[in-house]
């Protein structure tokens, strides 16, 4: 059994939780890591001298004395060791270096055409984190550049077999499908690459920023395109072939039913996307051009816009209840660009309400993914960093 695949009790005092604790001010000491974990002395020290060893800990010094030898402290390193991350949409992608304990150190927004293809876009998003490696100096004072980056996550919004790095049918990327992002990349940057759907990022960065209290949660990406991601037992569930949470391809009942890029019709995301926002706007004769524009008429009040908004809260509503009477998730939370649309989303609180089982609404949390722009690449650096502590 690999960490990745172990029950979450069977990980408790596992690497990842140690670092864990020290990285969110939980321990700061051996002493405390034991107490925590209910581990030997022994064990977690032998745990934790293997983490410092990989340059994930460090001792920081002596801290105050309860009676005995005075403990000596850990801390995540701040300088030196980074992860880079990118979170790649289909008009931009936010780049950035973030710490070993997840914390973000620089970020930048580029924009880019998907439709590029793979080999330029991802080529210039690589350089671009290179750049900004070289440019950190708590980086560069540790060695070359090179030796300060531990490894590479990306965010792709289309369906990503996770096992092999591999694109499969993109419904928005022309150009994309089949191609082999880890092997791309393996061959300009000499550091782990680990390649993910982008909503599952985006689920794996709210859930340790905000939840990771909870075990079940549900985490909706709502922009464009519409995706989820799902933590179980406390880690990201991907089902057997990496396509776990995509709701984008179920039918919801509309009359008429749009045709969905996917070749069949009335797929929620043909019904309830930005991107079908933006086709039914127009064809109604309201001149918007893309999604920051019906965003605007939303914030606005046009009437047109608002009802939209409602009825796609609505589709979106009546996917999640299935998923919340079959799943039971302790909490929902929708991110992306349509998150601040109210209408949407109180349509879809309500939905959720009137088509779920009492007892799977009892204390589910209904909210917005609260962690801003840096959630994706938060979720990216968290997963080469949980796949470095692996390795340790």
């Amino acid at each position: 059994m690999t960490i990745d695949e172990a029950p979450r009790d069977v990980l408790r005092g596992g690497p990842r939780e140690l670092l864990r604790w020290v990285a969110t001010g939980a321990a700061v000491s051996r002493a405390d890591l034991s107490r925590l974990s209910g581990l030997s002395p022994s064990t977690v020290s032998q745990r934790v001298e293997a983490l410092i060893s990989q340059g994930l800990l460090e001792e920081t010094g002596a801290g105050r004395s309860r009676g005995g030898r005075r403990p000596r402290q850990l801390a995540v390193p701040t300088g030196g060791a980074v992860v880079g991350a990118i979170d790649l949409g289909a008009h931009h992608a936010r780049v950035g270096t973030l710490d070993l304990s997840g914390r973000v150190v620089q970020a930048r927004t580029l924009p880019v055409r998907i439709e590029d293809g793979p080999e330029a876009v991802l080529g210039a998003l690589l350089a671009e984190v290179t750049t900004l490696v070289g440019g950190d100096p708590a980086a560069s004072a540790s060695g070359s550049p090179a030796d300060a980056l531990r490894g590479v996550g990306i965010g792709i919004p289309g369906p990503v077999q996770h096992s092999t790095g591999r694109i499969v049918s993109p419904s928005r990327m022309p150009g994309w499908n089949g191609f082999d992002v880890a092997s791309f990349c393996a061959g300009r940057i000499d550091v782990p690459v680990i390649v993910d759907n982008d909503a599952n990022l985006m689920a794996l960065g709210a859930h340790r920023t905000a939840h990771s209290e909870l075990d079940h949660a549900v985490y909706i990406k709502a922009g464009t395109g519409i995706g989820s991601g799902v933590i179980s037992s406390g880690r990201l569930h991907r089902g057997a072939q990496g396509s776990a949470g995509d709701i984008s391809h179920c039918r919801v009942v509309a009359d008429p039913a749009p045709p969905c890029t996917c070749g069949n019709a009335g797929c929620l995301e043909a019904v309830a996307s930005g991107a079908a926002l933006v086709t039914a706007l127009r064809e109604q004769g309201v001149p918007v051009s893309d999604l920051t524009g019906v965003i605007r008429l939303i914030d606005d009040g046009d009437r047109q816009a608002t009802a939209l908004a409602r009825q796609a809260g609505r589709a979106v509503g009546e996917i999640l209840a299935v998923v919340v009477n079959f799943f039971n998730p302790q909490v929902v939370a929708i991110g992306g660009r349509l998150a601040d649309c109210e209408p949407l989303l109180a349509s879809m609180r309500a939905t959720l309400y009137e088509r779920c089982l009492p007892l799977a609404t009892q204390t589910l949390l209904i909210e917005r993914v609260a962690a801003g722009q840096d959630v994706g690449i938060t979720g990216a650096a968290h997963l080469v960093i949980d796949h470095v502590v692996a390795a340790a």
